[in-house]
Order: C-alpha cells, then sequence, then structure tokens
C-alpha cells in the first residue's frame, strides 16, 4: 500500500476551468476558482486505509476524512466561500489497483454531472489526483514539498 501522507505541492493541471464549467459554475465565478486553486497546498495523512485530506486555497479550504470501503460525506470540488454551486455527496473510496483510490461520488439532492475523483501515487513519487462530471477530466498533478 503506497503511503499518501505528506504536504503536496500542484506540479501541473489539466482541464480545471473545463470541469468547473461541467460542473454550471458561470463564467466570472470560474475565473475566480481557477485563479484561487492555481496554487492549492495539500495536506494528507494516512494511517493504513483511513485518510485525512486538506485542500488550501486562497479562497476555499477543504477537509475530508474517510475510510477506504466505508461511505462519508463530501462536497463536489465547485463549492466556494459563497457556495457557488458545490453539492452534498455521499462518497465511497474504494482502491482501483495496488496504487490508486478511486472515489464515486452521488449527490444527496438534485440533478447534476456523474462526479468522482481518484488520487494515484506514480513509481516516481508524484500524486496524480483525477476529477471527473461526466465526460469532462481535469488531472492536476502533485510533488511532495
Amino acid at each position: 500500500m503506497p503511503n499518501f501522507s505528506g504536504n503536496w505541492k500542484m506540479k501541473s493541471s489539466e482541464n480545471f476551468e473545463e470541469l468547473l464549467k461541467a460542473l454550471g459554475v458561470n463564467m466570472m465565478l470560474r475565473k475566480i476558482a481557477v485563479a484561487a486553486a492555481s496554487k492549492p497546498a495539500v495536506e494528507i495523512r494516512q494511517d493504513g486505509e483511513s485518510f485525512y485530506i486538506k485542500t488550501s486555497t486562497t479562497v476555499r479550504t477543504t477537509e475530508i476524512s474517510f475510510s477506504v470501503g466505508e461511505e462519508f460525506e463530501e462536497q463536489t470540488v465547485d463549492g466556494g466561500p459563497a457556495r457557488w454551486g458545490g453539492r452534498d455527496t455521499r462518497s465511497l473510496a474504494k482502491w482501483e489497483s495496488e496504487n490508486k483510490l478511486v472515489c464515486e461520488q452521488r449527490l444527496l439532492k438534485g440533478d447534476g454531472p456523474k462526479t468522482g475523483w481518484s488520487r494515484e501515487m506514480t513509481n516516481d513519487g508524484e500524486l496524480i489526483l483525477t476529477m471527473t462530471a461526466d465526460d469532462i477530466v481535469c488531472t492536476r498533478v502533485y510533488v511532495r514539498e
């Protein structure tokens, strides 16, 4: 089992604005979110199958705690300080492979795109976060600080 623990900084990001668009965030708020999320600080603490993930930007900080294989509540990535669209979900994280954790999100209310995320540890120590909204895929690569 890989060790995801550590403080991570983003090395690259692809399709984040397109993901927000697919989630229904308007253009002005997308620009603010993209600028704010350009340098997120991510802290991950892992104890076996238990995870704590804190993502901090200049606009928003999110924290989730979960155990692999047990449902938990979280918000879709489009949430913001003024709740510009973030939706509450029931999520379930599972190991897809030895180094890849995948999470399916199920909206608690209303309609919207099918969303989820995965985190994968590469052989060279990078962390790849993939977020999806229907067929739109956002990929962010992180390195340990």
